[in-house]
């Protein structure tokens, strides 16, 4: 059986929906996953990245995707009432709430359906958290010492394995990044030669012109 590590963050539409889709993409196959919820700024922080929806043109078009792939996969999805938000108190929750090393599938399948499936309301809203949280009843108090360092271990961890965006699935040592990329997992797991092949071919890429990165601070704050 194959354990496919999942980096996801509950801001990112393209996390939600690749999580949504993943039982049905690799349906018949045999696997486990760990997931693993992270700030995705600070990844973004990390290689010197603005967040998609901090440029103004992108984002309007990532709404645009994201509503359009929700329609084509049949998975409910209605933008919160502003986005992107501050997404740590869900991130803590999630963390909060793990029994067995991560967050389970439920834990994170509410918290995303907190967001995503709210017909418009504010994600980030003091009394629907509270709600959220009164109804995943966490083991621990997300507030506290021991869930903000799980959060952060398991975002330095992602970064230090090179994972740059959300949602990342991670198995045999290979990366498949976004909600486009559950066709190839699933060819990986498969054992398809044309997986080895192309990443072969990827590898052999020499670097070519590289631009100047912005400085961190620039990338700063929460982000989709």
């Amino acid at each position: 059986m194959k354990r496919i590590e999942c980096t996801i963050d509950f801001v990112s539409p393209y996390a939600y929906l690749a999580f949504e889709e993943l039982p049905r993409a690799l349906q018949g196959l045999s696997y486990e996953v760990r997931y693993q919820p992270v700030l995705f700024a600070a990844l973004l922080n990390a290689h010197g990245q603005r967040g998609p929806a901090e440029i103004a043109p992108k984002r309007d078009w990532i709404y645009r995707h994201a509503l359009w792939q929700a329609e084509v996969l049949g998975i409910p999805l209605q933008m919160p009432a502003a986005h992107p938000f501050n997404p740590l108190a869900l991130l803590r929750l999630a963390w909060a709430c793990a029994r067995q090393g991560s967050p389970n599938r439920y834990v994170c399948e509410t918290v995303f359906r907190h967001v995503w499936r709210a017909e418009g309301a504010p994600a980030d809203d003091a009394g629907r958290l509270a709600q959220l949280t009164a109804q995943l009843a966490p083991a621990r108090d997300p507030a506290s010492a021991e869930v903000k360092l799980a959060l952060k271990q398991a975002t330095d961890a992602a970064q230090a394995a090179g994972v740059f965006g959300v949602p990342t699935f991670a198995v045999d040592g290979r990366q498949f990044w976004g909600l486009d990329a559950l066709p190839m997992l699933r060819a990986h797991l498969e054992g398809d030669a044309r997986v080895d092949a192309v990443w072969q071919r990827a590898a052999s890429v020499a670097q070519g012109v590289r631009r100047p990165i912005r400085a961190a601070s620039d990338a700063s704050g929460p982000v989709g």
